[in-house]
């Protein structure tokens, strides 16, 4: 299996992912306020999701992930969709990254100092589709078996869309966890990264202590790395130093933004400084963090804040 991450972590030392999808497209003024989320505008306005890619790459990521995250077969025919239709549907989330990420290469100016970017298909968890708020507890209604086969049809469909890897997000449990690990026993020739969602310094949001189920996936060749997203920037740190004690695989990190959702009144509260997540990312590289990006809330602007500080750090 090729390993696409290693280039770039001996070229420039740091792999930059892109920011948030969903939240960059609401600050753009699309409205997502449905249970398909981003999803819906591989629908209604593709376009949009496309141009949101190429922003990201032009900011300075190196990696760009597609909106796939709450695209699933049953959610998309539920909207109508023929099996086939939701299928299509799913591999032009994988597509529209790749047609930015070219858009973007074909300019010769673009290249200079950098490698040609990834595309990551984005794996979301089984409680994503549920859109009730389960991705951040891991209370869901299946046992391990079932989300094997929960995720399997549109596993298999992403790891053949021409991705150059897969991005398991947000993921709750451990449970889930080895789910995906188990798929990756099936696609032998796809890289994977994990990227686990947690409340605290120490524990995925089911309780289990990251550095267990960090452990569980060392062994797995396809798990080319670990880490944290959709997380409070503060746990970072701690949430890395749990990771590295476990394996020496490349860490991935993209928080959110700092603010906080009040799921109540459907409103974010605090400040987001693109400034100040480029500082902090500067610590998450010093501590061991090897791919770093933003998640929710995060847009361009701090891409290219991580962007700067990742380049100051080489020199």
């Amino acid at each position: 299996m090729k390993n696409p991450i290693q280039p770039f972590l001996e070229f420039q030392d740091a792999l930059i992912l892109d920011g948030g999808l969903a939240t960059e497209l609401e600050a753009r003024g699309c409205d997502l306020s449905d249970e398909l989320w981003s999803a819906r505008l591989l629908l209604d306005d593709p376009g949009i999701i496309r141009q949101v890619h190429l922003d990201y790459f032009w900011a300075g990521a190196d990696c760009g992930i597609s909106a796939s995250y709450q695209a699933t077969i049953p959610a998309l025919m539920a909207r109508g969709l023929s099996e086939a239709e939701a299928i299509d549907l799913i591999r032009l989330s994988v597509r529209l990254v790749m047609e930015a990420r070219d858009q973007f290469w074909a300019d010769p100016a673009n290249r200079a100092g950098r490698l040609r970017p990834l595309v990551a298909a984005s794996v979301g968890p089984y409680g994503a589709a549920l859109a009730d708020g389960s991705e951040y507890t891991g209370e869901y209604d299946l046992d391990e078996d079932g989300l094997v086969a929960w995720h399997r049809q549109r596993w298999h469909i992403l790891a053949e869309s021409g991705a150059d890897m897969l991005a398991c997000e947000t993921i709750p449990s451990h449970s889930e966890s080895r789910a995906l690990a188990r798929l990756a026993g099936e696609t032998l020739d796809m890289p994977v990264w994990m990227s686990f969602s947690c409340g605290d310094g120490r524990s995925l949001h089911d309780g289990t202590p990251i550095a267990e189920a960090a452990a569980h996936l060392d062994p797995i060749e396809q798990v080319v790395a670990i880490g944290i997203n959709c997380t409070p920037p503060s746990y970072i740190p701690s949430l890395i130093r749990e990771v590295r004690a476990v394996t020496k695989k490349p860490i991935v990190v993209y928080p959110n933004s700092g603010e906080e959702y009040d799921a109540m009144h459907k409103v974010w509260l605090g400040q987001s400084v693109p400034s100040e997540f480029g500082t902090f990312s500067r610590e998450w590289r010093k501590e061991g963090a090897a791919l770093i990006g933003g998640c929710c809330r995060t847009g361009p602007a701090h891409i290219r804040q991580i962007a700067d500080r990742m380049r100051r750090m080489k020199r």
